[in-house]
């Protein structure tokens, strides 16, 4: 039997038939267009389901159980998304609205949750016991697996790693807080260091690598500057990978996993960004003296592994 998972983003609703051995086998998608109705959403959400089945060559027989990823605070018992202000859900009993579309009861968890599991079972995490995963984005999502399950809080609300304060009155966070993890380690904030970099260093290749415009800023310029022995690039690249480093030796000393997995574009940079990382924290690491540590290392799945994450949820909540 196969599993199917979706995971749905504000831009794009994607879903996977997954095997035992967690390879994707078929594939469908539609675009998240938003702002609409979730009724249209749901609707697009089932025939993503049913087109991967096709793409798979299988029946929905042959399908086991099905799982989705949303972004938003998540009620897993009930099948409910209590709120998500990306997809302007609120209260919206979306299990129950997709199993009168396809027959299939489905499971739901938050989609940072979902691709943190997907790369517990089949990635980065793989053999680990406990383990959290760190998504950097538009902003800083966060999974954590304690002993092989989900942790979610007593409200289902829990995990929210990019909204921890690393800096007292710090930078503006969207969620309202000043100083978030987010404001500092996100993609978005990468972004906007970078900028101010440039308009302090006018000389900096930076604006060669993105042609004058600073439309055209993105996360691996100041990277790409590095590696041309910008000073500027140099700066933004040193003091970004600490921010990050900061946040990951917080949740070292909370949860001191086996590993803390490391995803987003911005990954792609591999022991760039790993090498140093892991040399902050080693004198940062309130267990420093022990034998065992916290492996800090790239996500290995991309944007698959909410789909493979939510197609096993069944395993945890059936």
């Amino acid at each position: 039997m196969y599993k199917l998972g979706i995971d749905l983003g504000g831009t794009n609703i994607a879903a996977g038939v997954v095997d035992e051995n967690y390879n994707i086998i078929g594939r469908g998608s539609r675009k998240t267009n938003m702002p609409r109705p979730a009724e249209e959403i749901v609707k697009d959400i089932a025939a993503a389901a049913v087109d991967a089945i096709a793409d798979a060559g299988l029946k929905k027989e042959d399908i086991e159980c099905m799982g989705i990823g949303t972004p938003g605070s998540i009620d897993p018992d009930n099948g409910i998304v209590i709120f998500s202000n990306n997809l302007g859900f609120s209260d919206l009993p979306l299990c129950k609205m997709l199993k009168e579309l396809t027959g299939f009861d489905f499971y739901i968890e938050n989609d940072a949750n979902a691709a943190a599991y997907g790369e517990y079972i089949a990635g980065a995490g793989k053999g680990a016991r406990n383990f959290v995963a760190i998504t950097l984005g538009t902003g800083v999502g966060g999974g954590i697996i304690i002993d092989g399950k989900i942790y979610s809080g007593s409200n289902h609300a829990g995990g929210e790693l990019g909204h921890t304060v690393i800096s007292m009155n710090g930078e503006g966070c969207t969620c309202g807080r000043l100083g978030c993890w987010e404001a500092y380690a996100s993609a978005t904030a990468l972004i906007r260091q970078t900028k101010q970099a440039m308009i302090r260093y006018p000389d900096s290749i930076m604006w060669e690598i993105c042609g004058g415009d600073v439309n055209n800023i993105n996360g691996r310029t100041a990277f790409d500057a590095m590696r041309k022995d910008d000073i500027a690039g140099k700066y933004v690249v040193d003091r970004y990978i600490n921010y990050i480093a900061v946040g990951i030796s917080n949740n070292i000393n909370i949860f001191q996993p086996d590993i803390i997995c490391i995803g987003g574009g911005i990954s792609k940079e591999g022991k760039t960004l790993t090498d140093p990382i892991n040399e902050f924290v080693a004198g940062e690491n309130y267990a420093r003296n022990h034998e065992k540590k916290t492996e800090v290392k790239v996500a290995a799945l991309g944007n698959d592994a909410g789909i493979i994450g939510a197609a096993y949820l069944c395993n945890l909540y059936k």
